[in-house]
């Protein structure tokens, strides 16, 4: 009985600790930041280039462009992205664009709001591109979990720079 008890109240306090991550933790976000070896302009132009993105994000399977902005701040898209036999749409938009400086993106996906913010500096012959990422749950359940998937979401955008990187550097 003792023992019965034991791990009710163990569960108990892990189930109180999972719950209260969502009240804590509103959001989550990360850094990382890639070497090119090629000019800032040339690496913007080829980052921002909507028909070569699928070459480079292999979960990327197509984007189409709902509304294209002069200026590209406010244009928004549709990516299809499939994963494990599972297709998404995420609606992206662009929130701000300053030619070979910075590109901030806006994804609403299944859940989840995401915000990264691209900086591109020129060093040299090479473009250093850091990414600010930072997310949080629409709903408080998904809130309580998306915390302990930080190092995911970080690998993946780390995949997407490398990538990236790999096409670029072709």
């Amino acid at each position: 009985m003792k023992t019965v008890k034991i791990v009710i109240t163990f569960l108990v306090i892990l189930s109180v600790l999972f719950f209260s991550t969502g009240l804590i933790i509103k959001d989550s976000s990360y850094d990382s930041q890639i070497t090119i070896l090629k000019p800032v302009d040339d690496t913007f132009a080829l980052f921002t280039n909507v028909s070569t993105i699928t070459n480079w994000n292999p979960e990327y399977s197509s984007v189409e462009i709902v509304d294209q902005k002069p200026g590209i701040t406010g244009s928004s898209y549709n990516i299809l992205i499939q994963h494990n036999d599972q297709t998404t749409i995420v609606k992206e938009k662009v929130l701000a664009y300053v030619k070979n400086e910075k590109l901030t993106l806006f994804f609403d996906r299944d859940g989840v709001i995401e915000r990264d913010e691209y900086s591109f500096t020129a060093e040299g012959n090479s473009t250093i591109i850091h990414l600010s990422a930072s997310y949080q749950a629409k709903s408080y359940i998904l809130g309580c979990v998306l915390p302990f998937f930080k190092s995911k979401f970080k690998n993946i955008d780390e995949v997407s720079l490398n990538n990236f990187k790999a096409f670029a550097e072709k």
